[in-house]
């Protein structure tokens, strides 16, 4: 089923395109090359409908119908039931390895000497503070 709907999709692109591509513009005639719409009405001179718009209109509704059965086979073919809240919960930040506040971690800072030169690697412990809590840089 999807994969017919699939093929008649893309043939119905590819109509589409070939019709939108045949249709001449609405100020195709002589007053349209200079600005002027031929007629006084809002959106240009009106015509009957050709044969082209007709397969315009009709490969359009059909293009759209194609869409949504693709949309709702994709939905369909995917795991059955799979909804927000059937969805395992997200792992805390204690589960993930995020140190707590009040605790130490190593910090390996690496000096640099007045030469220039970088010293040896030394491992600190360093405090965790909450968020809110973080001291901020004096405003100059």
């Amino acid at each position: 089923m999807g994969i017919l709907l699939t093929v008649i999709h893309y043939v119905v692109c590819i109509f589409l395109i070939i019709v939108v591509l045949l249709q001449s513009g609405k100020a195709a005639d002589l007053a349209g090359a200079f600005g002027g719409m031929g007629s006084q009405t809002v959106f240009g001179p009106r015509g009957s409908a050709t044969v082209l718009s007709k397969a315009t209109t009709i490969s359009a509704i059909v293009f759209m119908l194609t869409s949504l059965g693709l949309s709702i086979v994709a939905t369909h073919g995917s795991k059955a039931g799979s909804t927000i809240f059937d969805k395992k919960a997200a792992p805390t930040q204690q589960q993930k390895g995020v140190p707590q506040p009040g605790s130490t971690v190593p910090l390996t800072m690496t000096p640099i000497n007045p030469d220039g030169t970088k010293g040896t690697p030394q491992t600190v412990p360093a405090p965790v503070v909450p968020a809110n809590q973080v001291p901020q840089p004096p405003s100059r």
